[in-house]
Protein backbone atom coordinates (compact mmCIF):
# COMPACT_ATOMS: atom_id res chain seq x y z
CA UNK A 1 0.00 0.00 0.00
CA UNK A 2 1.22 3.69 -0.76
CA UNK A 3 0.23 6.72 1.56
CA UNK A 4 0.69 10.14 0.92
CA UNK A 5 1.77 12.88 3.48
CA UNK A 6 1.52 16.45 3.38
CA UNK A 7 3.97 17.41 6.37
CA UNK A 8 5.14 20.25 7.83
CA UNK A 9 8.65 20.43 8.05
CA UNK A 10 10.45 21.64 11.21
CA UNK A 11 12.45 24.57 10.82
CA UNK A 12 15.55 22.60 12.76
CA UNK A 13 18.99 20.65 11.54
CA UNK A 14 18.31 17.11 11.08
CA UNK A 15 14.27 17.48 10.29
CA UNK A 16 13.78 15.63 6.90
CA UNK A 17 16.71 12.94 8.38
CA UNK A 18 14.35 12.34 11.54
CA UNK A 19 11.49 12.20 9.28
CA UNK A 20 13.48 9.29 7.08
CA UNK A 21 14.22 7.12 10.21
CA UNK A 22 10.67 7.01 11.36
CA UNK A 23 9.57 5.77 8.27
CA UNK A 24 12.55 3.51 8.15
CA UNK A 25 12.03 2.76 11.79
CA UNK A 26 8.33 1.10 10.80
CA UNK A 27 9.80 -1.04 7.68
CA UNK A 28 8.57 2.07 5.44
CA UNK A 29 9.92 2.86 1.76
CA UNK A 30 9.80 6.37 1.17
CA UNK A 31 8.95 6.57 -2.59
CA UNK A 32 8.73 10.28 -3.34
CA UNK A 33 9.85 13.12 -1.04
CA UNK A 34 9.31 16.82 -2.36
CA UNK A 35 10.12 20.19 -1.05
CA UNK A 36 10.59 23.54 -2.07
CA UNK A 37 11.88 26.11 -0.15
CA UNK A 38 10.89 29.03 -2.75
CA UNK A 39 7.04 27.73 -2.59
CA UNK A 40 7.10 26.96 0.54
CA UNK A 41 9.13 27.06 3.63
CA UNK A 42 7.84 24.15 5.51
CA UNK A 43 5.72 22.15 3.05
CA UNK A 44 7.11 18.14 2.60
CA UNK A 45 5.24 15.90 0.49
CA UNK A 46 5.96 12.50 1.32
CA UNK A 47 5.19 9.11 -0.97
CA UNK A 48 5.32 6.18 1.56
CA UNK A 49 4.76 2.23 0.50
CA UNK A 50 4.04 -0.18 3.37
CA UNK A 51 1.51 -2.40 4.51
CA UNK A 52 -1.42 -0.87 6.08
CA UNK A 53 -0.97 -1.46 9.82
CA UNK A 54 2.73 0.29 9.35
CA UNK A 55 1.20 3.30 7.70
CA UNK A 56 -0.98 3.98 10.58
CA UNK A 57 2.12 3.35 13.00
CA UNK A 58 4.20 5.74 10.86
CA UNK A 59 1.51 8.07 10.81
CA UNK A 60 1.32 8.04 14.55
CA UNK A 61 5.26 8.69 14.95
CA UNK A 62 5.28 11.60 12.68
CA UNK A 63 2.06 13.34 14.36
CA UNK A 64 3.65 12.87 17.56
CA UNK A 65 6.95 14.00 16.15
CA UNK A 66 5.14 17.32 15.13
CA UNK A 67 5.82 16.92 11.67
CA UNK A 68 1.77 16.78 11.02
CA UNK A 69 1.55 19.86 12.78
CA UNK A 70 2.62 23.57 12.15
CA UNK A 71 5.42 24.69 13.96
CA UNK A 72 4.87 28.64 12.30
CA UNK A 73 4.27 31.03 14.91
CA UNK A 74 1.76 33.01 13.35
CA UNK A 75 0.19 35.86 15.35
CA UNK A 76 -2.65 37.50 12.42
CA UNK A 77 -3.89 35.92 9.84
CA UNK A 78 -6.50 38.00 7.65
CA UNK A 79 -8.57 35.56 6.12
CA UNK A 80 -11.63 36.10 3.54
CA UNK A 81 -14.85 33.88 3.45
CA UNK A 82 -17.44 33.90 0.41
CA UNK A 83 -20.53 32.83 2.29
CA UNK A 84 -24.35 32.14 1.02
CA UNK A 85 -26.12 35.62 1.27
CA UNK A 86 -28.72 34.12 3.48
CA UNK A 87 -29.61 34.56 7.40
CA UNK A 88 -26.82 32.45 9.65
CA UNK A 89 -24.79 31.65 7.02
CA UNK A 90 -21.82 33.52 9.05
CA UNK A 91 -22.68 30.90 11.99
CA UNK A 92 -21.16 27.64 11.28
CA UNK A 93 -17.80 29.74 10.25
CA UNK A 94 -17.93 31.46 14.05
CA UNK A 95 -18.73 28.04 15.81
CA UNK A 96 -14.99 26.77 14.26
CA UNK A 97 -13.38 29.86 15.82
CA UNK A 98 -15.17 29.40 19.17
CA UNK A 99 -14.08 25.60 19.10
CA UNK A 100 -10.69 26.34 18.38
CA UNK A 101 -10.81 29.30 21.14
CA UNK A 102 -9.68 31.61 18.18
CA UNK A 103 -10.28 35.39 18.86
CA UNK A 104 -11.36 37.71 16.20
CA UNK A 105 -9.37 40.83 15.52
CA UNK A 106 -11.26 42.58 12.86
CA UNK A 107 -14.45 42.03 11.25
CA UNK A 108 -15.97 43.42 7.82
CA UNK A 109 -19.15 41.44 6.09
CA UNK A 110 -20.43 42.87 2.66
CA UNK A 111 -22.76 42.02 0.27
CA UNK A 112 -21.20 41.09 -3.31
CA UNK A 113 -24.14 42.13 -5.50
CA UNK A 114 -24.41 38.45 -6.28
CA UNK A 115 -25.70 35.19 -4.43
CA UNK A 116 -22.25 35.31 -1.54
CA UNK A 117 -21.01 37.67 0.47
CA UNK A 118 -17.86 38.08 1.52
CA UNK A 119 -16.67 37.81 5.45
CA UNK A 120 -13.04 39.45 6.34
CA UNK A 121 -11.51 38.69 9.52
CA UNK A 122 -8.43 38.80 10.95
CA UNK A 123 -7.86 36.13 13.09
CA UNK A 124 -5.62 36.10 16.54
CA UNK A 125 -4.09 33.10 16.76
CA UNK A 126 -2.52 32.20 20.50
CA UNK A 127 -1.40 28.76 19.20
CA UNK A 128 -0.09 27.93 16.05
CA UNK A 129 -0.51 24.24 16.38
CA UNK A 130 -4.25 24.38 15.48
CA UNK A 131 -4.20 26.72 12.44
CA UNK A 132 -3.22 23.60 9.88
CA UNK A 133 -6.49 21.84 11.61
CA UNK A 134 -8.15 25.18 11.52
CA UNK A 135 -7.91 25.81 7.78
CA UNK A 136 -8.74 22.97 6.49
CA UNK A 137 -11.73 22.67 8.36
CA UNK A 138 -13.03 26.06 7.11
CA UNK A 139 -12.07 25.51 3.82
CA UNK A 140 -14.36 22.92 4.06
CA UNK A 141 -17.31 24.47 4.83
CA UNK A 142 -16.64 27.51 2.15
CA UNK A 143 -13.82 29.05 -0.68
CA UNK A 144 -11.19 30.67 1.89
CA UNK A 145 -8.60 33.52 0.86
CA UNK A 146 -5.71 34.47 2.88
CA UNK A 147 -5.11 38.15 2.42
CA UNK A 148 -2.01 38.56 4.36
CA UNK A 149 -0.68 37.35 7.85
CA UNK A 150 1.96 38.26 10.04
CA UNK A 151 4.30 35.45 10.85
CA UNK A 152 7.62 36.83 11.81
CA UNK A 153 10.31 35.86 10.00
CA UNK A 154 8.79 32.66 9.10
CA UNK A 155 6.36 31.87 6.59
CA UNK A 156 2.73 30.53 7.09
CA UNK A 157 1.90 26.65 7.79
CA UNK A 158 2.06 24.62 4.19
CA UNK A 159 -1.79 24.80 3.85
CA UNK A 160 -1.63 28.19 3.18
CA UNK A 161 0.40 28.27 0.03
CA UNK A 162 -1.98 25.89 -1.48
CA UNK A 163 -5.29 27.31 0.04
CA UNK A 164 -5.94 29.93 -2.37
CA UNK A 165 -5.71 27.53 -5.50
CA UNK A 166 -7.27 24.55 -3.92
CA UNK A 167 -10.61 26.87 -2.77
CA UNK A 168 -10.48 28.15 -6.62
CA UNK A 169 -10.51 24.81 -7.96
CA UNK A 170 -13.09 24.47 -5.51
CA UNK A 171 -15.69 27.08 -5.76
CA UNK A 172 -14.93 26.58 -9.93
CA UNK A 173 -16.25 22.88 -10.82
CA UNK A 174 -18.14 21.76 -7.55
CA UNK A 175 -15.38 18.94 -6.00
CA UNK A 176 -15.77 17.63 -2.56
CA UNK A 177 -13.26 18.41 0.02
CA UNK A 178 -11.36 14.88 -0.74
CA UNK A 179 -11.38 16.23 -4.37
CA UNK A 180 -9.79 19.25 -3.28
CA UNK A 181 -7.10 17.50 -1.90
CA UNK A 182 -6.09 15.37 -4.22
CA UNK A 183 -5.62 18.37 -6.64
CA UNK A 184 -3.40 19.92 -4.23
CA UNK A 185 -1.06 16.67 -4.04
CA UNK A 186 -0.98 16.55 -8.19
CA UNK A 187 -0.77 20.11 -8.53
CA UNK A 188 2.47 19.79 -6.47
CA UNK A 189 3.57 16.25 -8.52
CA UNK A 190 3.24 18.16 -11.18
CA UNK A 191 5.75 21.35 -9.97
CA UNK A 192 8.09 18.84 -8.99
CA UNK A 193 8.58 17.80 -12.42
CA UNK A 194 8.81 20.79 -13.78
CA UNK A 195 11.18 22.06 -10.79
CA UNK A 196 13.65 19.45 -12.86
CA UNK A 197 13.57 21.10 -15.77
CA UNK A 198 13.91 24.39 -14.04
CA UNK A 199 10.34 26.21 -14.50
CA UNK A 200 8.96 28.07 -12.07
CA UNK A 201 6.81 26.77 -9.84
CA UNK A 202 3.96 29.91 -10.67
CA UNK A 203 3.67 28.51 -13.83
CA UNK A 204 2.76 24.90 -12.82
CA UNK A 205 -0.69 26.63 -10.64
CA UNK A 206 -1.22 28.95 -13.63
CA UNK A 207 -1.20 26.37 -15.84
CA UNK A 208 -3.46 23.89 -13.65
CA UNK A 209 -6.13 27.00 -13.03
CA UNK A 210 -6.18 27.52 -17.00
CA UNK A 211 -6.86 23.98 -17.36
CA UNK A 212 -9.66 24.03 -14.72
CA UNK A 213 -11.14 27.36 -16.19
CA UNK A 214 -11.21 26.39 -19.44
CA UNK A 215 -12.91 23.32 -18.96
CA UNK A 216 -15.67 25.28 -16.86
CA UNK A 217 -15.87 28.41 -19.35
CA UNK A 218 -16.45 26.00 -22.42
CA UNK A 219 -19.89 24.49 -20.97
CA UNK A 220 -23.11 25.17 -21.38
CA UNK A 221 -24.01 28.15 -24.08
CA UNK A 222 -20.29 28.39 -24.73
CA UNK A 223 -20.30 24.34 -25.84
CA UNK A 224 -19.49 25.24 -29.04
CA UNK A 225 -18.96 22.80 -31.05
CA UNK A 226 -17.93 22.28 -35.12
CA UNK A 227 -20.09 20.12 -37.25
CA UNK A 228 -19.34 18.34 -39.93
CA UNK A 229 -22.06 15.99 -41.63
CA UNK A 230 -21.29 13.93 -44.98
CA UNK A 231 -22.44 10.90 -46.95
CA UNK A 232 -20.08 7.86 -46.66
CA UNK A 233 -21.76 4.89 -48.52
CA UNK A 234 -25.05 4.16 -50.24
CA UNK A 235 -26.35 3.23 -46.70
CA UNK A 236 -23.71 5.26 -44.43
CA UNK A 237 -24.08 8.84 -42.96
CA UNK A 238 -22.01 10.13 -40.78
CA UNK A 239 -21.52 13.50 -38.36
CA UNK A 240 -18.21 14.41 -36.70
CA UNK A 241 -18.68 16.39 -33.83
CA UNK A 242 -15.76 18.59 -32.51
CA UNK A 243 -16.17 20.26 -28.80
CA UNK A 244 -14.42 22.60 -27.53
CA UNK A 245 -12.07 20.31 -25.77
CA UNK A 246 -12.30 16.33 -25.52
CA UNK A 247 -12.49 13.94 -28.14
CA UNK A 248 -14.36 14.36 -31.56
CA UNK A 249 -17.50 12.25 -31.30
CA UNK A 250 -18.06 10.50 -34.50
CA UNK A 251 -21.78 9.23 -35.51
CA UNK A 252 -22.81 6.97 -38.02
CA UNK A 253 -26.32 6.41 -38.74
CA UNK A 254 -27.48 3.07 -41.11
CA UNK A 255 -30.02 4.93 -43.24
CA UNK A 256 -32.75 7.98 -41.85
CA UNK A 257 -33.97 6.89 -38.22
CA UNK A 258 -31.77 3.77 -38.61
CA UNK A 259 -29.22 2.62 -36.19
CA UNK A 260 -26.45 4.31 -34.94
CA UNK A 261 -22.66 3.59 -33.75
CA UNK A 262 -21.39 6.76 -31.97
CA UNK A 263 -17.68 6.64 -32.07
CA UNK A 264 -15.39 7.91 -28.98
CA UNK A 265 -17.76 10.33 -26.76
CA UNK A 266 -15.87 13.47 -25.01
CA UNK A 267 -15.57 14.40 -21.71
CA UNK A 268 -18.02 13.48 -18.98
CA UNK A 269 -18.51 17.24 -17.92
CA UNK A 270 -20.28 18.17 -20.97
CA UNK A 271 -21.90 14.57 -20.63
CA UNK A 272 -25.38 16.35 -20.75
CA UNK A 273 -24.96 19.06 -23.62
CA UNK A 274 -23.70 16.41 -26.04
CA UNK A 275 -26.43 14.19 -25.56
CA UNK A 276 -28.40 17.08 -25.67
CA UNK A 277 -26.67 17.56 -29.11
CA UNK A 278 -26.80 14.06 -30.37
CA UNK A 279 -30.79 14.42 -29.70
CA UNK A 280 -31.40 16.95 -31.65
CA UNK A 281 -29.47 15.41 -34.59
CA UNK A 282 -30.80 12.35 -34.32
CA UNK A 283 -34.92 12.55 -33.62
CA UNK A 284 -35.54 9.59 -31.49
CA UNK A 285 -32.35 8.92 -30.01
CA UNK A 286 -32.63 7.29 -27.31
CA UNK A 287 -35.14 4.60 -29.05
CA UNK A 288 -33.23 3.98 -31.90
CA UNK A 289 -30.99 0.66 -31.94
CA UNK A 290 -27.56 2.26 -30.93
CA UNK A 291 -24.15 1.37 -29.64
CA UNK A 292 -20.80 2.82 -28.83
CA UNK A 293 -16.98 2.06 -29.86
CA UNK A 294 -14.20 3.70 -27.93
CA UNK A 295 -10.94 3.97 -29.47
CA UNK A 296 -8.82 3.63 -26.42
CA UNK A 297 -9.28 4.31 -22.54
CA UNK A 298 -8.54 8.22 -22.51
CA UNK A 299 -10.97 9.88 -20.06
CA UNK A 300 -11.21 12.20 -22.56
CA UNK A 301 -13.33 9.85 -25.26
CA UNK A 302 -15.69 8.17 -22.72
CA UNK A 303 -17.60 10.86 -20.97
CA UNK A 304 -20.94 9.32 -22.11
CA UNK A 305 -20.43 6.06 -21.90
CA UNK A 306 -23.22 5.27 -19.47
CA UNK A 307 -25.78 6.10 -21.77
CA UNK A 308 -24.96 2.65 -23.73
CA UNK A 309 -25.82 -0.58 -23.16
CA UNK A 310 -23.21 -1.89 -25.78
CA UNK A 311 -19.99 -0.65 -25.61
CA UNK A 312 -16.93 -1.91 -27.90
CA UNK A 313 -13.32 -1.95 -27.33
CA UNK A 314 -10.18 -3.60 -27.45
CA UNK A 315 -8.97 -6.45 -24.88
CA UNK A 316 -6.34 -4.14 -23.39
CA UNK A 317 -9.21 -1.05 -23.39
CA UNK A 318 -11.48 -2.89 -21.25
CA UNK A 319 -8.76 -3.97 -18.98
CA UNK A 320 -7.68 -0.55 -18.51
CA UNK A 321 -11.36 0.02 -17.45
CA UNK A 322 -11.50 -2.70 -15.00
CA UNK A 323 -8.18 -2.45 -13.20
CA UNK A 324 -9.70 1.69 -12.61
CA UNK A 325 -13.00 0.05 -11.44
CA UNK A 326 -10.90 -1.79 -8.86
CA UNK A 327 -8.94 1.38 -8.18
CA UNK A 328 -5.80 -0.40 -9.57
CA UNK A 329 -3.27 1.96 -11.41
CA UNK A 330 -3.78 2.11 -15.41
CA UNK A 331 -1.05 2.77 -18.15
CA UNK A 332 -1.64 6.08 -17.95
CA UNK A 333 -1.16 6.42 -14.36
CA UNK A 334 1.66 4.30 -13.82
CA UNK A 335 4.02 6.67 -16.08
CA UNK A 336 5.44 9.34 -13.63
CA UNK A 337 5.18 11.65 -16.58
CA UNK A 338 1.42 11.21 -17.30
CA UNK A 339 0.29 10.88 -14.14
CA UNK A 340 -0.15 14.42 -12.38
CA UNK A 341 -2.30 15.43 -15.60
CA UNK A 342 -4.12 12.08 -15.90
CA UNK A 343 -5.72 12.90 -12.48
CA UNK A 344 -5.97 15.95 -12.31
CA UNK A 345 -7.82 15.95 -16.23
CA UNK A 346 -10.44 13.07 -14.40
CA UNK A 347 -10.73 15.13 -11.64
CA UNK A 348 -12.04 18.47 -13.19
CA UNK A 349 -13.98 16.65 -15.72
CA UNK A 350 -15.93 14.30 -13.69
CA UNK A 351 -14.64 11.37 -14.95
CA UNK A 352 -16.23 7.72 -14.50
CA UNK A 353 -14.87 4.31 -16.39
CA UNK A 354 -17.54 2.44 -18.15
CA UNK A 355 -19.42 -0.42 -16.49
CA UNK A 356 -17.74 -3.40 -17.04
CA UNK A 357 -20.61 -5.40 -18.18
CA UNK A 358 -21.55 -3.13 -21.23
CA UNK A 359 -17.99 -3.72 -22.52
CA UNK A 360 -17.90 -5.96 -25.93
CA UNK A 361 -14.60 -7.17 -26.85
CA UNK A 362 -13.38 -5.80 -30.44
CA UNK A 363 -10.61 -8.86 -30.39
CA UNK A 364 -11.16 -12.01 -32.41
CA UNK A 365 -7.27 -12.84 -32.40
CA UNK A 366 -4.38 -10.93 -30.01
CA UNK A 367 -2.40 -8.10 -31.97
CA UNK A 368 1.41 -7.67 -32.70
CA UNK A 369 3.29 -5.96 -30.55
CA UNK A 370 6.44 -6.13 -33.02
CA UNK A 371 4.12 -4.34 -35.57
CA UNK A 372 3.64 -0.81 -34.78
CA UNK A 373 -0.22 -1.70 -36.58
CA UNK A 374 -1.62 -4.91 -36.36
CA UNK A 375 -5.21 -6.47 -37.36
CA UNK A 376 -7.34 -7.62 -34.36
CA UNK A 377 -10.09 -8.64 -36.04
CA UNK A 378 -12.89 -7.23 -38.16
CA UNK A 379 -15.89 -4.91 -37.09
CA UNK A 380 -19.20 -5.01 -39.28
CA UNK A 381 -21.58 -1.70 -39.30
CA UNK A 382 -24.76 -1.17 -41.77
CA UNK A 383 -22.55 -1.79 -45.48
CA UNK A 384 -19.07 -1.06 -44.16
CA UNK A 385 -16.72 -3.86 -42.79
CA UNK A 386 -13.70 -2.34 -40.88
CA UNK A 387 -10.55 -4.02 -40.25
CA UNK A 388 -9.25 -3.20 -36.78
CA UNK A 389 -5.87 -2.57 -36.27
CA UNK A 390 -4.18 -2.31 -32.38
CA UNK A 391 -1.09 -0.11 -32.15
CA UNK A 392 1.02 -1.39 -29.79
CA UNK A 393 0.77 1.18 -27.09
CA UNK A 394 2.25 4.19 -28.77
CA UNK A 395 -0.57 7.04 -27.62
CA UNK A 396 -1.90 4.19 -25.19
CA UNK A 397 -2.47 0.06 -24.68
CA UNK A 398 -5.25 -0.67 -26.28
CA UNK A 399 -5.59 1.98 -28.74
CA UNK A 400 -7.35 0.99 -31.51
CA UNK A 401 -7.93 2.42 -35.56
CA UNK A 402 -10.93 1.42 -37.62
CA UNK A 403 -10.17 0.60 -41.66
CA UNK A 404 -12.69 -0.03 -44.16
CA UNK A 405 -10.51 -0.86 -47.04
CA UNK A 406 -13.17 -0.76 -49.44
CA UNK A 407 -14.94 2.46 -49.07
CA UNK A 408 -11.15 3.82 -47.97
CA UNK A 409 -12.88 5.42 -44.65
CA UNK A 410 -10.40 5.71 -41.25
CA UNK A 411 -11.24 6.33 -38.09
CA UNK A 412 -7.97 7.09 -36.29
CA UNK A 413 -8.89 7.35 -32.43
CA UNK A 414 -5.93 9.60 -31.44
CA UNK A 415 -3.12 7.41 -33.32
CA UNK A 416 -3.66 10.16 -35.84
CA UNK A 417 -4.83 13.84 -34.97
CA UNK A 418 -5.58 16.22 -36.99
CA UNK A 419 -3.49 19.24 -35.42
CA UNK A 420 -3.40 21.51 -38.90
CA UNK A 421 -7.04 22.41 -38.73
CA UNK A 422 -8.99 22.31 -35.00
CA UNK A 423 -11.25 25.14 -33.57
CA UNK A 424 -9.68 28.20 -32.13
CA UNK A 425 -10.59 26.87 -28.38
CA UNK A 426 -9.25 23.69 -29.27
CA UNK A 427 -6.00 24.58 -30.25
CA UNK A 428 -5.78 27.16 -26.77
CA UNK A 429 -6.51 23.81 -24.97
CA UNK A 430 -4.09 21.36 -27.04
CA UNK A 431 -1.40 23.94 -25.33
CA UNK A 432 -2.13 23.06 -21.99
CA UNK A 433 -2.06 19.35 -22.09
CA UNK A 434 2.17 18.71 -23.26
CA UNK A 435 3.25 21.40 -20.45
CA UNK A 436 1.59 19.72 -17.66
CA UNK A 437 2.43 16.15 -18.83
CA UNK A 438 5.50 16.90 -21.45
CA UNK A 439 3.61 14.20 -23.43
CA UNK A 440 0.25 13.10 -23.87
CA UNK A 441 1.72 9.86 -25.20
CA UNK A 442 2.62 6.71 -23.58
CA UNK A 443 5.66 5.89 -25.70
CA UNK A 444 6.99 9.12 -28.20
CA UNK A 445 9.03 6.66 -29.83
CA UNK A 446 6.29 3.95 -30.48
CA UNK A 447 3.97 6.86 -31.46
CA UNK A 448 5.87 8.24 -34.18
CA UNK A 449 5.88 4.82 -35.44
CA UNK A 450 2.25 4.16 -35.25
CA UNK A 451 2.22 7.65 -37.15
CA UNK A 452 4.35 7.26 -40.02
CA UNK A 453 2.63 3.53 -40.80
CA UNK A 454 -0.43 5.29 -40.78
CA UNK A 455 0.56 7.77 -43.30
CA UNK A 456 2.09 5.16 -45.43
CA UNK A 457 -1.46 3.58 -45.57
CA UNK A 458 -3.66 6.49 -46.38
CA UNK A 459 -1.67 9.23 -47.77
CA UNK A 460 -2.19 9.57 -51.07
CA UNK A 461 -4.40 7.01 -51.37
CA UNK A 462 -7.86 8.48 -51.51
CA UNK A 463 -8.83 7.83 -47.88
CA UNK A 464 -11.28 9.91 -45.50
CA UNK A 465 -10.05 10.03 -42.71
CA UNK A 466 -12.03 10.63 -38.85
CA UNK A 467 -9.54 11.36 -36.18
CA UNK A 468 -10.06 11.11 -32.42
CA UNK A 469 -9.35 15.48 -32.67
CA UNK A 470 -9.58 18.14 -34.86
CA UNK A 471 -11.15 18.35 -38.51
CA UNK A 472 -12.26 15.36 -40.99
CA UNK A 473 -9.48 14.47 -43.63
CA UNK A 474 -10.81 14.87 -46.86
CA UNK A 475 -9.89 12.65 -49.55
CA UNK A 476 -7.90 15.21 -51.73
CA UNK A 477 -5.85 16.06 -48.63
CA UNK A 478 -2.43 14.61 -48.18
CA UNK A 479 -1.58 14.15 -44.72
Amino acid sequence: MMRSFMTSLPERPGAFLQASRIILAHGGNMTRASYNQAVDAHMLFLDVEAPEPALDAIEQSLSAAGFLRTASHVKVVLMAFELPDSPGSTIPVLEVLERYHISISYLSCQSTGTATIELKMGLYIENPDVIDELLQELSALCPVHILSYDAGEKKLDNTVFYLTLASEMRKLLNLTQEQTTEVIYYANLVMQQLDEKGEPHGKTFEYVSRFAHFVADHGGSNYDCRITAQKLTERVNCTVIEPPCGSNITVLEDGPGGPLLVVDGGFACYEKLTMQLLRTLYPGFDARRREMLVTHSDSDHTGICKYFDVIWCSQRTANCFADERMGLPTPREENRNMLPYYRLSTIFTGYEPPQLSSLRILNQRPGNDQQPLSPIGLFHFADMTFTVMQGNGGHVPGETVLMDDVHRIAITGDDYVNIHDCTAPQKEFNRLAPYLARSVNQDSAKYREILRTLKTMLDGEGWLILPGHGAVRQRDQRL
